[in-house]
């Protein structure tokens, strides 16, 4: 790569870890770390949710889609908006009655403290997983630029971002990704530009018209085409329900608000913006088909960040892949901090009985690195596959997203439900799921327990919810000993 971008991307990096420290100010408790105090602005937690949930996944992987294919899977989006307002209308005021510092507290009034451990605990995989497949994506830009191998750009990846989140906490996390959304949509705009340029303009795009690259809307009654329009609104609506109602990655930036309302405005207009972003990445992706960066043989994930490194001008490409890589890391410290502090408020502090606040922020940086850990190793594993890596990720969170969401389903809607219920519905729900998924993503999982080859992975997290929901309906009819369990309060 060229001198002037690694000066960039080096100047870039360092002066985003800087912001970001200088705005966290001082952490001096659990709720500074993990919940910025409760007072942040509604706008930056909206841009924050919007970074979060895409960054280097959205960045890389949505051109590469497009490219190879259209734009169906715009349609998610539309179900994205769907599943916040959702959210938003009946989730969230939920969590604004009294004072909760995890998304599982709230199952703890409804059911019982083994339910809120259970949620947690899936929770806790559940990010898990899916963040490992967040840095083995991040290590594929980093591959082409600086032809390490996929193992060395994980690490790498795992050692900056542990000293930076464990020093900043939420806040830090919150405004740093404020400033990585802006860098990385201006490189999006800037690689859109560049490339219908060497495609001969604007009028290019009728060439893909004709191509049927801009397909957007597919009305197909099917369960095995990738992205229709019936899968993106429903299944789209339910991923999002589960991730940003009950996913604590999400639900941590909505308690950090300083009141429904503002967490409202955030999490409604992250739906809007999403929309806007998934558009511009998937046009970029047609822009590059057009303009020949589509190679023989390349994975699709790596189409856009090579056209970066080769076709933009000096410094602008060394803006852009800083861009991609510290949008990533931030998001990838996001994860890290919101599964440190579901583990030290969910786990630590009720089987201990501490709950002194700045004994469980040392706490919570201790588990800081041990989750980082355990993401760096996990993301070793999914190197030698070719699925792409936003779809591989969706998929890998759809094996418990739909548990998650139907246990808030079942505290809010079917009032016979106790914890026993919720339990056995959790566990059912992860054993049907697992097969499906992982057996659709992982090469190496053993041929006999690929349940339902060919469903699209739009329909996992339905599915999912749909078998947490009757087993737990089931399970409450068994042995019912005249009590409801747990307190009148829906979960939902």
């Amino acid at each position: 790569m060229r001198p002037l971008d690694v000066a960039v991307i080096a100047a870039y990096c360092a002066a985003v870890v800087v912001f970001g420290l200088v705005l966290a100010g001082r952490q001096r408790d659990a709720s500074d770390y993990f919940l910025g105090h409760r007072g942040l602005p509604w706008w930056a937690l909206m841009l924050s949710i919007v970074a979060t949930e895409t960054s280097a996944l959205t960045v890389i992987s949505i051109p590469g889609i497009a490219a190879r294919a259209d734009l169906t899977f715009l349609q998610l989006a539309f179900g994205y908006l769907a599943g916040r307002i959702g959210v938003a209308a009946f989730l969230l005021p939920g969590y604004f009655e009294g004072t909760q510092d995890t998304a599982y507290q709230r199952l703890e009034r409804r059911f019982g403290r083994g339910a809120r451990r259970a949620a947690s605990g899936i929770f806790l995989v559940t990010r898990a997983l899916a963040d490992c497949v967040r840095i083995f994506a991040t290590a594929i830009p980093l591959a082409i630029i600086t032809h390490w191998s996929l193992a060395a750009g994980i690490l790498a990846i795992g050692i900056v971002t542990v000293i930076y989140t464990w020093a900043g906490g939420l806040r830090a996390v919150v405004w740093v990704d404020v400033i990585q959304l802006g860098v990385y949509l201006l490189g999006g705009i800037a690689t859109l530009i560049v490339a219908l340029h060497l495609a001969g303009g604007v009028g290019a795009l009728a060439r893909a018209w004709d191509a049927g690259k801009l397909v957007t809307l597919d009305f197909r009654p099917s369960f095995r085409v990738l992205y229709t329009f019936w899968g993106g609104v429903l299944g789209g609506a339910l991923i999002a329900g589960a991730s940003h109602g009950t996913d604590h990655l999400i639900v941590q930036r909505l308690l950090a608000a300083r009141g429904l309302k503002d967490a409202q405005r955030a999490l409604i207009g992250s739906g809007v913006f999403i929309i806007a972003q998934f558009s511009l990445f998937l046009l970029v992706g047609t822009s590059l088909w057009l303009a020949g960066a589509d190679r023989p043989g390349m994975r699709s994930d790596a189409i856009y960040p090579t056209f970066v490194i080769t076709q933009l001008p000096a410094g602008l490409a060394g803006l852009v892949v800083a861009g991609i890589l510290a949008a990533a890391m931030s998001s990838h410290a996001s994860a890290v901090n919101s599964l440190a502090s579901a583990s030290t408020h969910d786990f630590y502090a009720p089987l201990t009985g501490r709950q002194d606040s700045a004994h469980l922020l040392w706490v919570g940086r201790w588990l800081t690195l041990f989750w980082t850990a355990v993401l760096v190793a996990g993301a070793m594993a999914f190197r030698d596959q070719n699925t792409p890596v936003v779809q591989l990720a969706l998929s890998v969170a759809s094996v418990t997203y739909g548990s998650l969401l139907g246990t808030y389903l079942l505290g809010g809607l079917w009032t016979r439900a106790r914890q026993r219920d919720v339990i056995v519905a959790i566990v059912a729900s992860v054993l049907i799921m697992t097969p499906i998924v992982l057996g659709a993503v992982i090469p190496q999982f053993p041929a006999a327990w690929r349940w339902l080859p060919g469903l699209a992975w739009p329909w996992y997290v339905p599915l999912g919810t749909a078998v947490t929901v009757a087993v737990g309906i089931l399970s409450s009819m068994v042995g019912r000993d005249g009590q409801t369990g747990g307190q009148a309060a829906p979960a939902a």
